[in-house]
C-alpha cells in the first residue's frame, strides 16, 4: 500500500515536479557550475546502501592548499535558498521512483553513522528512508540528534497511509515557513558521534 502510494502521487504530481527540476538544474548549473546534482552513498532500509540524489547548493571553493572551504563558507545565498525551500530535494523523487526512498520514512543520514546508534535508534533502518518524516516535521534540524531518533522510531512502529498523508500536509507547512532548517551554529546539523559535543557539519 505505502509503496503504491508513494508510486501514485510521484507519477500522478509529474508534470508538476519533472519541469521543475529541469529548470533549477538549469540555475544551478548557472550559479554553482557542475556537477548539478549532489550524490552521497547513503543507508536505506536495513541499512542497504543506495545513491541518494540531490541538488548541489554549494560552491567547491578551496583553500591554499586545495582543501575544501568549510560548509559554512561554500553554502551560497542561492544554496540556502535552495535549502530553506527544500528544492534541493527535488531530485530525490528519483530515488523514489527507484524504490530506494518513500515520499515519508526517516531520513537517510551517512554511512558512517551505522555502528553508532544504540540497537534501539538502529531501528529507524526498519523502514525505507524518506523525503521528509515526522521529525522533520516535529522540529527538523533544530532538534537534537536523540529527539530525532525517537521520532523516527515513533514513525517506524506507527507507520501507515494516513500517517503519511498527515505529514506530507505537515511538510507543506514546515516548508512554507522554513522551519528547523538548521541547528544553532550550524549549516544544518552537528556530525552525530554520540557525543554532541563535536561541532562540524555534513551536508544533509
Amino acid at each position: 500500500m505505502k509503496r503504491a502510494f508513494d508510486l501514485l502521487l510521484v507519477l500522478a504530481t509529474s508534470w508538476l515536479w519533472v519541469p521543475l527540476v529541469g529548470l533549477l538544474a538549469v540555475v544551478v548549473r548557472w550559479k554553482l557550475g557542475g556537477p548539478v546534482l549532489f550524490r552521497q552513498q547513503r543507508p536505506g532500509r536495513h541499512g542497504v546502501p543506495f545513491m541518494l540524489l540531490k541538488f548541489r547548493t554549494m560552491t567547491e571553493a578551496r583553500d591554499a592548499d586545495g582543501n575544501l572551504l568549510p560548509d559554512a563558507e561554500r553554502l551560497t545565498r542561492f544554496g540556502r535558498f535552495l535549502r530553506g525551500s527544500s528544492l534541493d530535494e527535488l531530485p530525490e523523487l528519483l530515488n523514489v521512483l527507484r524504490g530506494e526512498m518513500s515520499l515519508v520514512g526517516p531520513r537517510p543520514l551517512l554511512m558512517e553513522y551505522l555502528p553508532r546508534y544504540s540497537p534501539e535508534q538502529a531501528r529507524r533502518h526498519d523502514a525505507r528512508p524518506g523525503i521528509t518524516g515526522w521529525a522533520q516535521v516535529n522540529g527538523r534540524n533544530a532538534i537534537s540528534w536523540d529527539e530525532k531518533f525517537q521520532l523516527d522510531v515513533w514513525y517506524v512502529d506507527h507507520q501507515g497511509l494516513w500517517l503519511d498523508v498527515k505529514i506530507l500536509a505537515m511538510t507543506a507547512w514546515t516548508v512554507v515557513h522554513r522551519h528547523g532548517v538548521s541547528a544553532e551554529s550550524h549549516v544544518t546539523m552537528p556530525i552525530f558521534t554520540g557525543n554532541p559535543s563535536l561541532e562540524e557539519s555534513y551536508d544533509k
